[in-house]
């Protein structure tokens, strides 16, 4: 290997090959600090060119690829494993942004762009790249696309796969495949930019992104709103679309323990208080007339849905500070959670209209089977994604609890795969969910998957292990 490591040394310069056990832990260690892999090397090429030399080496050598970005994943996609054989492909280094069409309504960057600089670089000319995620500041473009990442703006604007509408990816021989078109219709062939989005580096390595934007909203009004259940929940998402329309952007779903959990761990944030309720919704709308003209639709709204009993509460913030704190409510239950302890995670999605039943249904076999134990549930139920998390009974240590977590997946991924729902609605498969993704998918559908892996990926170099 070390005749390997010299060629990539001449490609990228020995300053950009991290060998040392302590400079590589944050390239190694899974977002929770779960897992810790091995590493040959870390390689962090500056180019596209220099990213497909470095794959013809690895061919030629037989060594196996994990493409990363940010490494903010939580299903073990974008860590080695503990092999020490496989090198970590860092893209953080190309991070330019190549182009800006107003006139298009487009941004082409680098796969290492931060999600943050991206709407940053879209929010200077007055438009918007909708993608949000509490991770924004450290996320790449390149790892939400290789997820297919969702967050909040799901609603109205689509997962990362809708906002983009070109890529450049190094395939697994070591090609470039330039297909950076940024055109709204392109009826070709096969859409080869869908295969790549969503596979997690397992089929090529994107490199670089045409990315959709959007006229900037003139205003943003945010509420908070207590509902006693989620069935509440749906009819006030039922009544929002119906004032609203393509006005409402966002529609999140947290329970009361979220909120409790972000006040006990974040007493800074300060969020308004309500009445105490077993459910919360922040809602967003997002409109292209005026300030005054999305308060007057958001006003008629609330006041309708306390009218018809289903809202039994509601606050409306009346400045970006109030926003902000009701945003950072929301954006701080997972952080709240993992001070409170060790929880188990799920990431499922459900059709809109089962969530309700399947919230149900799922707390009644998990309090069935383990006594005492605590749901954490939010997420964007406007696109029927929750984030169904359990959490050990007050009695039970946390070393012992997370033992059980083969059971309490099963038992929360069957009632999902019972709803017609999926096991994995935005963090992805990786490593973690591998095994169950048998389960769920059809013997046909585990064939095709393997016949477009093999047929891009005829040695299995890239990400192996992970996804099949």
């Amino acid at each position: 290997m070390n005749h390997f490591l010299s060629l990539c040394e001449q490609v990228i310069g020995k300053e950009n090959i991290i060998l040392n056990e302590t400079e590589g832990q944050a390239y190694v260690t899974d977002w929770r600090k779960r897992f810790k892999g091995k590493a040959l090397a870390i390689l962090r090429p500056g180019t596209t060119e220099q990213v497909a030399h470095l794959v013809r080496l690895c061919n030629t050598h037989m060594v196996t690829i994990v493409p990363q970005g940010g490494n903010t994943g939580l299903v073990l996609g974008s860590v080695p494993d503990q092999s020490g054989k496989q090198v970590v492909m860092s893209l953080t280094r190309l991070k330019r942004i190549r182009q800006i069409d107003p006139i298009n309504n487009t941004l082409t960057v680098e796969a290492g762009c931060l999600l943050a600089e991206a709407q940053n670089a879209a929010g200077q000319i007055q438009r918007l790249f909708p993608l949000s995620l509490a991770s924004e500041g450290s996320c790449t473009i390149g790892g939400n696309l290789s997820t297919n990442a969702g967050g909040t703006g799901v609603l109205q604007y689509g997962n990362a796969r809708e906002l983009c509408l070109g890529l450049e990816v190094v395939t697994a021989n070591g090609d470039i495949w330039d297909g950076l078109r940024g055109l709204r219709k392109d009826n070709t062939g096969y859409d080869l930019r869908d295969l790549y989005i969503g596979a997690e580096g397992t089929l090529g390595i994107i490199t670089a992104a045409v990315l959709k934007l959007y006229p900037q909203p003139k205003a943003q009004v945010t509420a908070l709103a207590a509902v006693t259940s989620p069935d509440a929940a749906l009819s006030l998402l039922a009544l929002a679309q119906a004032h609203a329309g393509a006005t409402l952007t966002a529609f999140e779903l947290m329970s009361a323990v979220c909120v409790e959990l972000v006040r006990k761990h974040f007493p800074e944030i300060a969020a308004p208080t309500l009445t105490p309720s077993p459910e919360y919704v922040l809602l967003e709308i997002s409109d292209h007339e005026s300030e005054s003209h999305a308060n007057t639709l958001l006003e008629n709204l609330l006041n309708s849905a306390m009218e018809s009993h289903i809202v039994t509460d509601a606050v409306v913030a009346t400045s970006l500070q109030q926003s902000k704190a009701l945003w950072h409510l929301r954006e701080h239950i997972s952080m709240a959670q993992a001070a409170e302890g060790k929880n188990i995670k799920h990431d499922v999605s459900l059709p809109i209209s089962e969530i309700a039943r399947f919230v149900e249904s799922t707390n009644a076999l998990l309090q069935e089977a383990f006594i005492g134990c605590q749901m954490v549930i939010f997420g964007h139920l406007g696109d029927g994604n929750l984030h169904y998390n359990v959490s050990p009974p007050k009695d039970m240590p946390d070393s012992s609890f997370i033992l059980y977590q083969a059971t309490i997946n099963q038992i929360v991924h069957d009632n999902v795969h019972r709803f017609g729902g999926s096991i994995s609605a935005e963090h992805g498969i990786g490593m973690l969910k591998k095994e169950e993704l048998l389960r769920y998918k059809s013997p046909l559908e585990i064939q095709l998957m393997r016949h477009i892996k093999a047929a891009l990926d005829p040695q299995n170099l890239m990400n192996p292990g992970k996804i099949l």
